[in-house]
């Protein structure tokens, strides 16, 4: 987590402090907003490897043809072509992948284009295509950090008050996440697809209290105790035991179309960390 008590700041803004962090032989996979050449070469500075979406605004130039390379399992068409990057006097080149998409995403675009400085023997054209993919999952999370586990709360003004609602609700998705695990593992897959993590955090949140008054403190080491082997075993357990029909997804109809967005003005937005910083200042 990088963390910043502005509400208006972008992420290119703590750019500096995630490259701090970056390691050696890492892989990491983001979306256009972390494209900047600083960000780019800053990753290859620190012999790291990148599959990143490219930004519109990313400045580089395209080298020969795109080839056709083969398609992704949903059978959307896979390209690739090298695009030279220029920073601070170096350059570089990397591979520009571009899948045609079979439906526009929501800002209308039918090519997605992901840039790689994996080698071709490390990564195909591809695989590199669903690697990128792939990241889209996380913004399910997202909305599950929202939704099941209200990691924003409107009550919370101060930013760090806020921010620290939002660390304890991360962690407690990745609860949530090794309880869903655990139930792909004793009632597979599909059945697990139809769970409503709205539910099943409403079952924990009412039931945990109850649970703390009716069962003594020391019942509790035991899984403080156990080996990783012992506690997964317990846990497949428990999960078998589980009436998963209890926690099934509603299903609704058709959504309404979204209410078109509006450019905030004359001060319709503020920052509470510029306000409070303001406030001090006085």
């Amino acid at each position: 987590m990088f963390l910043t008590e502005d509400g208006h700041a972008q992420e290119r803004s703590l750019l500096v402090e995630v490259l701090a962090t970056v390691k050696k032989d890492e892989l990491w996979i983001a979306d256009r907003n972390f494209c900047t050449l600083g960000f780019l070469f800053g990753l290859w500075a620190k012999k790291a490897r990148f599959v990143i979406r490219q930004h519109g605004s990313l400045p580089g130039e395209l080298l020969g043809k795109r080839r056709l390379i083969g398609h992704t399992e949903r059978g959307e068409k896979v390209y690739e072509q090298t695009l030279r990057l220029t920073y601070q006097g170096r350059e570089r080149t990397v591979r520009r992948v571009t899948v045609l998409l079979q439906k526009p995403t929501r800002d209308g675009s039918t090519e997605l284009h992901i840039v790689t400085n994996l080698t071709k023997s490390e990564a195909d054209a591809v695989k590199v295509a669903e690697l990128y993919q792939g990241r889209w999952t996380i913004e399910v999370v997202f909305l599950q950090l929202k939704t099941a586990l209200q990691c924003e709360i409107n009550t919370l003004g101060y930013p760090k008050a806020a921010l620290f609602t939002f660390c304890v609700a991360l962690l407690l998705e990745n609860t949530l996440s090794m309880l869903m695990g655990s139930l792909r593992a004793a009632h597979g897959d599909e059945a697990v697809e139809e769970l409503s993590g709205d539910s099943l955090a409403y079952e924990l949140r009412n039931t945990y209290e109850g649970m703390m008054v009716a069962i003594e403190p020391e019942h509790w080491t035991v899984f403080s105790e156990m080996s990783l082997t012992e506690f997964a075993r317990t846990l497949l357990k428990l999960a078998k035991t589980l009436d998963l029909t209890r926690y099934r997804k509603r299903r609704r109809g058709p959504k309404k179309p979204a209410t078109p967005r509006t450019q905030y003005h004359n001060g319709g937005h503020a920052s509470t960390a510029k306000i409070l910083a303001l406030r001090k200042s006085k």
